[in-house]
């Protein structure tokens, strides 16, 4: 036992202990999002960042300080400490926000997290600089060195996921999500893995480092080429990111040269060295090298997105390594001498070459082209040997205790382990700080549990295959793998242009290859997906995409999945010579799952809560200028819709109810539109006359437009979304009123607006069939149906009340009536039809996109009902009362 300082090792095992404390919670954050994610609307997103943000970041941190200290042979005071803890529990907090930003659709709260994580970071890479610089002569400062380069990325890897979350993220979305996970996984993680190989992989493997090891060129390599593909996918230039990242697979190649040759020295002579933690990280340095060579190629092609390689950079690549790494760690970590140390080691390495298999060999296939349920089968099998780790932490920690325990009863002295590396010659010694099992998986061992590991996927996969028919992806099409490929390659350009794709019929044989680049002509945003599962991702006008069928099965649909858009006719079908097999699941235009269906608000009519949201109908007067300015911003939320409706709205300003705009006969309107959305919007204004060429353009997410007029008229002016189809965008609730007051309007006691429009519900905004139908689930004044029944408008007796009324449709109108009084004056489209007089009106009838106003007094309290007397309309949502107090 080497001297140290008094005190030390009790306060470095407890620092361990509450820094390490996290991890667990994210884990465990981990398993349960991985039972809920579908039901989640970014279920994807909060696994892989629960994984990343959360594990990952947290293990870095801790194991970058951990290894720095016993490298550099750093004596940490326990005030230190303190202040390393505060920086774990600053990260955590950051993690907390930017999850809690994402999923709630706050991208400023988003960016705050992503913040708060890169000075986490950066305040990290400080600290580990400074230890670097006092000891920059160490044999293994190189490893330091790779600690501190993958810290000072993660900031700007943050800042890239911080703008992938805003607005503007959305246009250049593929070259911001390369560059953030170029500099975030590839580098920030994949940096400090290499850094902690140096040293550890020869130890994992029993065996001496190889005098090939050259990390010092490794590292320059690697750093060379994440700056390279950040470049390359900032710019769009394709080469210089396909470039990139074959650098970034020669540094990788350079680092595991020499663990090549400890892999040979072991695999001649096996004896008992090889464990789960030895396995697991091989395999792991694999993957990665692998998936940066394939990325490397596909990089070229314009279509390319990282994200459809995240999931082997992620489980076969950072799981596996994590999950090694540590399984070596904790019992080095808990120490105690060899006896204990190999007790928890073994319980690590239960069913270790089993595990291993199972993960790696489930990995692979699901990369094939394979069912959907093979495919669940599969990740159930990978996600059940991950998470088999938890267990044995706590198993391995229990033999270890124990183990500590007996030799203490005994009165056997308590072997600490030693941390430190010594190098001879150039070769370092085998660090005891990866002490190895005496129970370690050996060849045969490896050789049986392999098998049996092999023999379980060959029966899940068979078993599930024949289950779901031999069909893959979705749709119900032929599985490509009963086509014989015919080695013939397809390529071909279809546009999309006014709704449509040119050409919309495609002809290839089946087994033939498919190339398909999709080349956006029209002014707003497409997309194509293949009843196979593949799909462009969105295109932005004047962009194009490019999607591969290796193998095409049979006759497969294509369509736009921007809703409506279907609809409106954009599909195409891949003629094989057979019937259209690939159709797609009706699920895409039908019901959103797990929502109520039409009329099944709780039963047709079912009033809403008192906390349910509402729009204050009351108006304010027009303002005292003759110019106004205002800004519209284009957006999407999911969010409450009817009683036990939750239906994606589209908006201006962040309601399903557009601000109202007020002013008189003269006056100016500047209105900027700003598209925060995923889709393209634009806007139209009844209120004025100008050409619609220019001011009622679509314009693509992240941009924005200027649209002025004069208000020639009095009246109430519709304004609403004029993207194709319109009357999808409308009915989402992308439409507002503009009031010009008549000259001379009288004074009333109170004014209330009240716009009316159709509601649809469907998964991805309105239900685009329901729409061209004209078959709406519910009526609704102000965005909301029954609002008015739970948020009641209050006047007192005697009071008179001007109703402004305009119906947004989109394609039904509606006849005003308020139950238990009369109207006095009416006034529609411009002119006053009933003056305050002899006579008096019931109901005042406008048709879609038409407006006008009623006034009514209130002679005595009661409860005044008003309704869309087309009664069927109120039934289904047209109404509200009025409070006469």
């Amino acid at each position: 036992m080497s001297p140290r300082p008094k005190n030390s090792r009790p306060t470095r095992v407890s620092w361990h202990r509450k820094a390490g404390r996290p991890v667990r919670w994210w884990f465990a954050a981990i398993i349960v999002a991985a039972m809920t994610h579908p039901f989640l609307a970014e279920g994807r997103w909060l696994m892989v960042h629960l994984f990343t943000l959360g594990a990952v970041t947290n293990s870095i941190l801790v194991w970058g300080r951990h290894f720095t200290e016993r490298l550099l042979r750093v004596d940490v005071p326990e005030e230190a400490r303190r202040v390393q803890l505060a920086r774990i529990y600053l990260l955590n907090g950051g993690i907390v926000v930017t999850i809690a930003g994402k999923l709630g659709d706050w991208w400023p709260v988003t960016t705050a997290g992503a913040t708060i994580v890169g000075l986490a970071v950066a305040w990290h890479a400080v600290s580990l600089g400074r230890d670097l610089v006092a000891g920059r002569d160490r044999p293994f400062a190189v490893s330091v060195a790779h600690y501190v380069a993958s810290a000072c990325l993660l900031p700007v890897g943050a800042a890239f996921g911080a703008l992938l979350a805003t607005p503007a993220g959305h246009s250049l979305h593929d070259g911001l999500l390369l560059a953030h996970e170029a500099v975030n996984l590839i580098g920030f993680l994949g940096l400090a893995a290499s850094g902690t190989l140096i040293t550890m992989f020869p130890g994992l493997w029993r065996t001496r480092m190889s005098p090939h090891s050259h990390p010092k060129a490794s590292l320059l390599t690697q750093v060379t080429g994440i700056a390279v593909t950040t470049v390359g996918a900032l710019t769009e230039v394709n080469w210089a990111a396909s470039a990139g990242l074959a650098i970034v697979a020669a540094g990788w190649i350079i680092a595991a040269v020499p663990w090549a040759h400890n892999v040979i020295a072991v695999a001649k002579d096996p004896r008992d060295r090889l464990s789960y933690p030895a396995l697991s990280v091989a395999a792991a340095v694999a993957w990665l090298i692998g998936t940066l060579i394939v990325a490397s190629v596909m990089a070229l092609d314009d279509g390319f997105v990282i994200s459809a390689l995240t999931l082997p950079l992620l489980i076969g690549f950072g799981a596996q390594l994590l999950i090694g790494v540590m399984s070596q760690l904790l019992p080095a970590t808990i120490g105690g001498g060899s006896g204990p140390v190999g007790a928890g080691m073994a319980e690590m390495d239960r069913a270790g070459a089993f595990r291993w298999a199972i993960i790696n060999g489930g990995l692979a296939l699901w990369l094939m082209p394979l069912p959907s349920w093979t495919k669940v089968a599969l990740s159930l099998l990978v996600g059940v040997a991950f998470a088999s780790y938890l267990p044995l932490v706590a198993r391995a920690t229990k033999a270890q205790f124990t183990a500590l325990k007996a030799r203490t009863t005994r009165g056997e002295p308590i072997e600490l382990i030693r941390r430190d590396t010594a190098a001879a010659g150039g070769v370092a010694k085998t660090s005891s700080t990866f002490v190895a099992t005496e129970r370690s998986t050996g060849s045969r061992r490896l050789g049986t549990q392999t098998t049996a590991a092999l023999a379980v996927l060959a029966l899940v996969t068979t078993v599930s295959v024949a289950l779901s028919g031999g069909a893959g992806g979705s749709g119900g099409i032929t599985a490509a793998a009963d086509v014989t490929p015919t080695g013939e390659t397809v390529e071909i350009t279809v546009t999309a242009r006014d709704m449509a794709y040119e050409p919309d019929v495609i002809e290839a044989n089946p087994g033939d290859r498919l190339v398909i680049t999709m080349v956006n002509a029209d002014t707003q945003v497409h997309d194509l997906r293949l009843a196979t599962g593949q799909d462009t991702g969105r295109v932005a006008p004047g962009e194009s995409a490019t999607i591969e069928l290796p193998v095409v099965p049979g006759d497969v649909d294509g369509w736009c999945t921007i809703a409506g858009h279907r609809q409106m006719g954009m599909t195409l079908v891949v003629d094989a010579g057979g019937s259209a097999g690939g159709s797609a699941d009706e699920s895409h235009t039908g019901t959103a799952p797990g929502h109520a269906t039409p009329g099944a608000l709780g039963g047709v009519g079912a009033t809403p809560g008192p906390d349910s949201p509402t729009i204050d109908p009351i108006l304010d007067a027009a303002p005292d200028t003759d110019v106004h300015e205002i800004t519209l911003r284009a957006s999407e939320f999911t969010g409450y819709a009817a009683p036990g409706i939750e239906q994606e709205h589209w908006v201006f300003n962040g309601a399903p109810l557009g601000p109202t705009l007020r002013g008189k006969v003269g006056d100016e309107f500047v209105v900027t539109l700003i598209n925060d959305g995923s889709m393209s919007h634009s806007m139209d204004f009844h209120a004025g006359m100008v050409s619609p060429d220019e001011p009622m353009r679509d314009i693509a997410p992240g941009e924005r437009l200027e649209y002025r007029f004069r208000a020639e008229h009095a009246g109430i002016w519709l304004y609403h979304c004029a993207t194709v189809p319109m009357s999808h965008h409308i009915a989402a609730g992308m439409h507002g009123a503009v009031i010009i007051d008549p000259p001379g309007l009288p004074e009333v006691d109170h004014e209330v607006l009240l716009v009316q429009s159709e509601g649809y519900w469907g998964e991805a905004g309105p239900d685009a069939d329901k729409v061209m139908a004209e078959t709406p689930d519910a009526y609704r004044f102000n965005g909301y149906p029954d609002q008015y029944l739970a948020h009641p408008i209050r006047v007192r007796a005697g009071e008179s009340v001007r109703f402004w009324l305009l119906v947004a449709g989109p394609n039904k109108g509606m006849s005003f009536h308020i139950v238990g009084t009369q109207f006095h004056r009416m006034f529609k489209e411009g002119a006053l039809t009933l003056d305050d007089g002899a006579g008096g009106g019931q109901a005042l009838f406008l048709g879609a996109a038409q407006g006008g106003y009623v006034e009514a007094r209130f002679p005595e309290p009661g409860t005044y009902t008003f309704v869309d007397h087309q009664m069927v309309h109120a039934e289904m949502g047209a109404r509200g009362h009025v409070i006469v107090e």
